[in-house]
């Protein structure tokens, strides 16, 4: 089997630097799982990698759409087979990096979108429901129909809400039950699956550090420039954490400092449901920074020492 390598983690847990460090080390090549780093336009709200950090690594999914277009799970599964062949054929060793623990999934199992085709008449009877009533009463709907789904996705991500009850809807299934089915599948790999990771107190206080970067480097104004260019609060693009608080002071609906205080607070939960998500994932190597002394020299040494050990019992 062909090698692949993961290093995911909640956000501000310091993927990306260690991310340059192993593809230089390993000879590989990195692939973007991340949701709103496809977007052109967006850099500082996705706190994307810019071109002199990546040193010379090339990257793949970065700066791929314009924000006005749509991004989905079935269109990253694509567009990652697609990097992973291509850095095959030029001999490198792929390096998916990102905090998007589905779409890591979505390639690592192969898992299967196509067991039901898209409903567009459904859809937007759906869509038209969360403006009418609201996302909590689409989040009820669900709980009704499939009561772990509806666990697992939070009201606000009106989009995975809308799949899971599309899916019950065109399937009689439930989407957990599809899901769970598809998480038991083996690696379609020779894969080592890291996840780095901080003391909670540690990973919060880097999360209000990096919010208070982005205000200062300017994320008002980029929201400004991506409204102007015709971008909407629904659009998929706006729906990333720091551009849809923006909005809505740029809306006057809120200061900016609720716009901040907000910010923080969501990325911390999304920080919290990126672990768990985590911890329910098979054969992780978990990389505690304080267990390393937060030396980046030790964790890029014990990455290279299980790289070597799995190819080696292959």
């Amino acid at each position: 089997m062909n090698p692949l390598i993961i290093l995911t983690g909640p956000t501000a847990a310091g993927k990306t630097k260690l991310s340059i460090a192993l593809a230089k080390s390993i000879d590989g090549e990195i692939i973007s799982a991340d949701s709103m780093q496809v977007y052109r336009h967006m850099d500082i709200g996705s706190a994307k990698i810019r071109p002199e950090e990546m040193q010379g690594i090339r990257h793949y999914l970065v700066d791929i759409l314009e924000p006005t277009e749509d991004f989905n799970i079935v269109l990253f599964q694509k567009y990652a087979r697609q990097a992973i062949a291509e850095i095959y054929e030029r001999g490198k060793i792929p390096i998916i990096v990102g905090g998007t623990g589905f779409y890591i999934q979505s390639v690592l199992y192969d898992i299967d979108f196509q067991e039901s085709g898209e409903d567009t008449a459904l859809r937007s009877e759906l869509e038209q429901l969360a403006r009418d009533k609201g996302a909590e009463h689409l989040h009820a709907m669900l709980k009704e129909c499939d009561p772990k789904a509806a666990q697992e996705i939070h009201a606000n991500n009106v989009k995975r809400v809308i799949r899971a009850i599309e899916f019950y809807r065109q399937t009689g299934r439930k989407i957990s039950e599809h899901n769970a089915a598809e998480r038991e599948k083996k690696s379609a790999y020779d894969s080592c699956y890291f996840v780095l990771t901080d003391k909670r107190e540690k990973l919060y206080e880097k999360i209000d550090q990096r919010v208070d970067m982005m205000i200062e480097e300017g994320l008002v104004d980029e929201v400004k420039r991506l409204v102007d260019m015709g971008c909407s609060r629904d659009s998929t693009a706006m729906q990333g954490l720091g551009y849809k608080e923006i909005i809505s002071y740029l809306a006057g609906e809120i200061t900016l400092d609720e716009a901040v205080y907000t910010i923080k607070r969501d990325t911390r939960h999304f920080a919290k449901r990126q672990l768990t998500w985590f911890r329910r994932e098979r054969d992780v190597i978990w990389i505690e920074k304080d267990q390393f002394a937060y030396d980046d020299e030790k964790v890029l040494n014990y990455m290279k020492t299980i790289i070597v050990h799995e190819r080696k019992q292959q």
